[in-house]
């Protein structure tokens, strides 16, 4: 099986930069979007670096499945569930009781997405580089 960990990984890192150029055009929605996404993309990589396959897009369980010899930072997982509640209803009207998704999403939530998903890039960054 060829190793597609790099695609992967290079994907995310152009997602994190979607998600930031979302932001700056006040698309806080799709920016929130786009960091859960550069987050589960990043550790997909990471899983496929380490030889195993991962499914499903939501980030905490993507966590969950790493091998036990990648150490997790403890408040990672919990970033995970802030990235995941992104998924659907940043994208979906029906996503929340009512409004557009749009209205619903605002600087706080991209620049905290934008950030969670960065630092769990950059944990998949060092953890692909060291190879544990």
């Amino acid at each position: 099986m060829v190793n597609r960990s790099q695609d992967w990984f290079k994907q995310a890192q152009r997602d994190i930069e979607q998600a930031e150029d979302s932001k700056k055009a006040n698309r806080h929605e799709w920016a929130c979007f786009a960091a859960q996404q550069a987050a589960e993309k990043a550790l997909k990589a990471l899983h496929l670096s380490k030889g195993q396959e991962a499914w499903g897009h939501l980030v905490r369980k993507l966590i969950e499945e790493l091998p036990d010899s990648v150490e997790v930072p403890e408040k990672m997982p919990d970033k995970a569930r802030v990235l995941d509640s992104f998924y659907v209803p940043a994208r979906y009207a029906n996503g929340h009781p009512e409004g557009a998704p749009f209205e619903h999403y605002g600087n706080l939530q991209s620049e905290e997405a934008i950030k969670y998903a960065g630092e769990i890039i950059e944990f998949c960054r060092q953890k692909m580089a060291g190879q544990e």
